[in-house]
Formats: structure tokens, C-alpha cells, sequence
């Protein structure tokens, strides 16, 4: 008996003043998924004090959600070091970082109507199709000003595309803080999205290629070159599968066995019994080599608008000094790729 009972919970108590670290600090006492987002907490704190190289994968509609402050608030303090994302949270965040914005709506409207007045829907959040269209052409006229003799990785193409919006944005965003800060960005459904909709409009007349290949290699290359690795999936998808998978790539290039990522946490409202990706548990991801064997890793089941926002306000409060000090790796991409600290 005293193998399972060794560890009482604690009532969770509120008290005036309390800091979002110090409740969520508390929150170990407790059970569920409020046990498990202060887990996330303590996880990504430890990541922050070792050498290792944190990667964010970021799917859902998460900046018309109101996130983007939160992504670049984690961008611009390292507390991420390459970003993979849907191409339509950049979408969206090129979109806000000119100035144009979402408006707080409904889901309970006739979206038929919605439709006749030029209102696009993202469940109870709407935004202008016309605005979308401008955006559409911004990035449209950029890409076919860039070197069209050559393809483009995604990097590339994004860090080019923050550059440009840094001189011209209205707000900072997730493009302009990750071009500042130096942070790699990666899309690898880059064509699943707007972004791919506005270059196919002049895909005849000019054609621009993507090399995803080239993704492929650097972030296998990132993880090889790294002493330890985390990884944080807001979502699943995409963004998550191509972190995932990198492990793969790194133990086939190497013809060996690689220990995994050492720090794992997700925030999914997807349950692992569907057998999608989003809702795959770690647990699984083990049995594939992409999860160390021993890593502290953690699953929040929640909306990523609630648990994110506690999660990050959280670290600004408690990790100033942790960010300070922290040895983040810097990528020099020029000849042969390294990472240092």
C-alpha cells in the first residue's frame, strides 16, 4: 500500500495578491489537468536552465485567437529557439503585424449573411475577406521580388518575409520578433494556407519553389547538433509531426540510435483513442525513438487560449533571472551550419 500512497494532495488555497508562478507553483498539490499545467510549468523552467534547445510547434488558430503577443512575448525572450508552425497562424500574424485586425463575433450568426457582407468566421472571431485579399497581395508582390532562379526553404522565404515586415509593420508580431531575435521558423504545410494560395495566383507567369527537402535536413542538423532537446506542441498536426519526426531523420542519417527529445510538453483537447497525431500521447512517440525513455514530459488537456496565457505570464514572472542567464543556442546558418552558445 505504501508503494501507491506516498503523497497526499493540497487543497488548493487562494490568497490576495497571488502571483500566477506562485498559483500555479501551488497547483502541484492538486489534481487533473490543473496538476499537469503546473507539471508544464516545471518542465519548461528546467528547460530553461540546461542547455537545451527548445522547439515550439504552434497549430489552431491561435492568432486570431488572440496569441500573437503571447508566441512573440516567448520569441523575442528565448524561451522558445525555432518555431514550427501552421502556415496560417502566419498568415494571420503577417496580417495583424500590418495593422489589420480581428473583430470579436459569434457563433451564433447566419453565416450565410456573414458571407453576403464580406465576413470570413473563425468559430466566434471575424475578419474582412478584403482585408485578407490585401494581405494576400503583400505577400504575393514580396516573394515574386525575391531571386526566383533559386528555390527557397521555408526559413528562408520567413526570415526574408519578417525582414521585410520589420521596415514596414504597424505592430510587432511572430515574423518581425523572430527576424530580430534570430529564432528559425519552419512551415512545412506552407502551401496549406494562404501564404500558398497567394503565390499560386502567379504561379504561371513566375514560379516560385519551395525547397521543404532543405527544411528537412537543418532542423534533422538542429536536433543533431544540440545536447538536449524539448520540445512544446501547442495543438498537434503538422507543426507537431514535423518536430516528431526528426528523431527519425537524425537516426537514419546517423545509422544509429538517438536518445530522443529530453523534455516533452502538449497542449491538446484531442484524446489519443482516435489515433490522430494531435491526441498521440507521448507514451506512444516512445515506442518510435522520438521521446527519450526517461523525459520529463507532460499532456495538458485544455484549450491552448487558457493554459498558454498562464503558462507564459507565469515564466515573465518567475524566470527573469533564468532568462537573463540562459546559454540559448545561436545559429550560424553561413557554410557549414553550427549551433553555439
Amino acid at each position: 500500500m505504501k508503494k501507491y500512497l506516498h503523497t497526499p494532495t493540497e487543497p488548493l488555497e487562494i490568497k490576495a495578491n497571488l502571483k500566477t508562478s506562485e498559483l500555479l507553483k501551488r497547483m502541484e498539490g492538486i489534481s487533473f489537468q490543473g496538476r499537469n499545467l503546473s507539471k508544464a510549468f516545471s518542465i519548461w523552467k528546467e528547460m530553461l536552465e540546461g542547455e537545451v534547445t527548445i522547439f515550439l510547434g504552434l497549430s489552431g488558430a491561435l492568432v486570431p485567437g488572440g496569441m500573437q503577443g503571447i508566441v512573440t512575448f516567448l520569441i523575442r525572450n528565448r524561451l522558445i529557439d525555432c518555431l514550427v508552425s501552421t502556415g496560417a497562424n502566419l498568415f494571420h500574424d503577417c496580417y495583424e503585424s500590418l495593422g489589420r485586425v480581428h473583430w470579436k463575433g459569434t457563433h451564433q450568426v447566419d453565416d450565410v449573411e456573414l458571407k453576403k457582407a464580406g465576413i470570413d468566421r473563425i468559430y466566434d472571431t471575424f475578419a474582412l475577406e478584403k482585408e485578407f485579399r490585401k494581405t494576400d497581395a503583400y505577400i504575393r508582390d514580396f516573394a515574386y521580388n525575391l531571386d526566383l532562379t533559386q528555390p527557397y526553404g521555408t526559413r528562408e522565404f520567413l526570415y526574408l518575409l519578417g525582414e521585410k515586415l520589420s521596415k514596414e509593420m504597424k505592430k510587432e508580431g511572430i515574423l518581425t520578433s523572430a527576424y530580430k531575435a534570430k529564432v528559425p521558423i519552419y512551415c512545412p504545410a506552407i502551401g496549406d494556407s494562404s501564404i500558398g494560395i497567394a503565390l499560386a495566383t502567379h504561379y504561371k507567369k513566375n514560379r516560385f519553389v519551395f525547397d521543404i527537402i532543405k527544411d528537412i535536413e537543418e532542423m534533422a542538423l538542429l536536433v543533431m547538433r544540440s545536447k538536449a532537446t524539448g520540445v512544446i506542441y501547442i495543438g498537434g498536426g503538422t507543426p507537431k509531426n514535423f518536430i516528431q519526426q526528426t528523431e527519425i531523420t537524425v537516426s537514419i542519417m546517423k545509422n544509429a540510435d538517438v536518445p530522443g527529445h529530453k523534455y516533452a510538453i502538449q497542449i491538446t483537447t484531442d484524446a489519443p483513442h482516435w489515433g490522430g497525431l494531435s491526441g498521440c500521447t507521448f507514451q506512444e512517440a516512445q515506442s518510435w525513438g522520438k521521446i527519450h525513455r526517461k523525459a520529463r514530459m507532460v499532456t495538458v488537456y485544455s484549450d491552448a487560449t487558457i493554459a498558454l496565457p498562464f503558462l507564459v505570464t507565469a515564466l515573465g514572472e518567475s524566470a527573469t533571472d533564468l532568462i537573463k542567464k540562459r546559454k540559448f543556442p545561436v545559429f550560424d546558418w553561413k557554410g557549414k551550419f553550427k549551433i553555439k552558445r
